[in-house]
């Protein structure tokens, strides 16, 4: 029975939090808590069911300094909040921008990162939980994302309600009470209780792919589609999961029978009798068992190199070659080879993989509206705008003229020292049309090809083709 204080959207997170077995008693749950909506909204809440739940509060914040004052001012709220319901604080700060420099990560990615590393620590000495404002609105956000990306059942599963710390001999875990709750709901719920929250200016920058599908595909398809469509892809999120459970206990019932790790071979004739979707899986499991990530065609490659007599081997990323050899697929890394030239093209907008540098290179349009919000450094003017451009390694004799210099510069002296092998640099991208050089990773575009206030521009962005699972990671510099 609930008790008389449990609200209706309360009842409704508690039956989600008990069907996923999120929290029980006893559980030391802190509270992540940005200061916005969702998160203020999860506190709230929480606050509501502790009794019934029986676990005791605490409230995270991690500052990320990206917006000066207004960081501050999120951080003294959040702490004015927990002072308030007398809960004990647990923050830390962190300066993201200067971490993304560091790491050649985008700002997003290294806030991610920091708040991450920031939760785990307090998983293994103070936590055993740490709950997160993940709604049904991320959620479907995710899943659409992941579509448009060429995702399969994994990445269509979307956020998990529960994630273990990877690597961790504890049973600490992150929780995500809210991703059967809509934003919307949870905005109705604070104004009910004259509950204030912060609202981030960020979360309107339609530089972040997430951020467009938020305010300008979601809703398209909710208007002409589907007014359901955020259940909907929630609701396949659901789907995945269960059918990706049910499939990682079928891989490590049979992966054994088809797969030697120490020695790296796979049976074929084994591989083969098996159903495609059971081939497809083993083909992925057992390489990722030695830390090599596959995209499909590469899986596809391996597959018809097991049923066929033509081929005898397939190049996979990363050096690694898997040959065909008797009765058994062996998978072998072979010695770096010396780098070599690449071009792809590049529309605008559009993106282009570079499988040379594990990356993906996105040209993205700047409304006019949201140009001023953007430092010009890292923008080119509207007339690139349906350009089509061209990615490649730098050449010898290659000259760039980034702004804030004086006189343009060859790309060698432009560039960070080698990295002991000299094969990054080497192969470092930078973007051209026709001959002219417009954009070269880590550096200002051009003063000359800035947009003017006012105007559209295009922004390049790069991603790393690679999936971590924890924090999921995009790689732009």
């Amino acid at each position: 029975m609930y008790h008389v204080s449990v609200q209706p959207l309360a009842a409704t997170v508690l039956a989600y939090i008990r069907k996923h077995a999120l929290l029980k008693a006893g559980d030391r749950v802190g509270v992540a808590v940005s200061g916005g909506t969702d998160s203020v909204a999860l506190l709230r809440l929480l606050l509501e069911l502790r009794s019934e739940i029986g676990v005791v509060l605490s409230v995270v914040h991690f500052n990320h300094q990206l917006r000066g004052a207004a960081s501050d001012a999120d951080e003294q709220f959040v702490a004015d909040l927990a002072q308030h319901h007398k809960l004990d604080l647990h923050r830390e700060s962190g300066d993201a921008a200067a971490y993304a420099a560091q790491k050649h990560l985008s700002i997003e990615t290294a806030a991610r990162e920091l708040r991450y590393h920031y939760f785990r620590r307090l998983l293994e000495a103070r936590l055993n939980r740490i709950a997160t404002a993940h709604t049904l609105d991320d959620q479907a956000e995710t899943v659409l994302l992941k579509i448009s990306r060429g995702a399969g059942s994994r990445g269509l599963a979307g956020i998990y309600p529960q994630l273990a710390i990877p690597d961790s001999k504890s049973e600490a875990t992150i929780v995500r009470p809210l991703l059967a709750t809509r934003r919307r709901n949870l905005e109705i719920y604070l104004k009910s209780l004259g509950q204030p929250w912060r609202e981030d200016a960020s979360n309107r920058d339609l530089r972040h792919a997430r951020n467009r599908v938020r305010h300008g595909i979601l809703p398209r398809l909710e208007r002409f589609l589907n007014p359901a469509v955020r259940e909907a892809l929630a609701e396949t999120a659901e789907i995945a999961r269960a059918d990706e459970d049910y499939w990682q206990l079928e891989l490590a019932r049979l992966l054994p029978q088809v797969w030697t790790q120490q020695s790296a071979r796979l049976k074929s004739t084994v591989l083969d009798a098996l159903p495609l979707a059971l081939q497809r899986r083993v083909v992925r499991a057992a390489c990722e068992s030695l830390g090599l990530r596959l995209e499909f065609h590469h899986v596809e490659e391996i597959l018809a190199l097991a049923s066929s007599s033509a081929a005898k081997s397939t190049v996979l990323p990363a050096g690694w070659v898997m040959s065909r050899k008797k009765h058994d697929l062996c998978l072998e890394r072979k010695p770096a080879a010396p780098a070599s030239d690449y071009e792809y093209l590049l529309p605008v907008p559009g993106s282009a993989v570079v499988p040379e540098i594990n990356s993906r290179l996105e040209a993205v349009l700047v409304p006019r509206n949201c140009v001023a919000g953007y430092n010009p450094d890292h923008l080119l003017k509207s007339a690139f705008l349906d350009k089509e451009l061209r990615v490649r390694n730098w050449r010898p004799g290659d000259r760039f003229w980034p702004a804030h210099t004086k006189a343009p510069r060859k790309i060698k002296e432009l560039l960070p020292g080698n990295d002991g092998t000299g094969f990054d640099r080497k192969l470092w991208p930078v973007v051209v049309d026709g001959s002219e050089l417009v954009w070269v990773r880590g550096l200002p575009t051009p003063a000359k090809l800035q947009p003017r206030d006012g105007d559209e521009a295009a922004m390049i962005q790069e991603a790393s083709l690679n999936n971590p699972t924890y924090p999921p990671q995009n790689l732009r510099r």
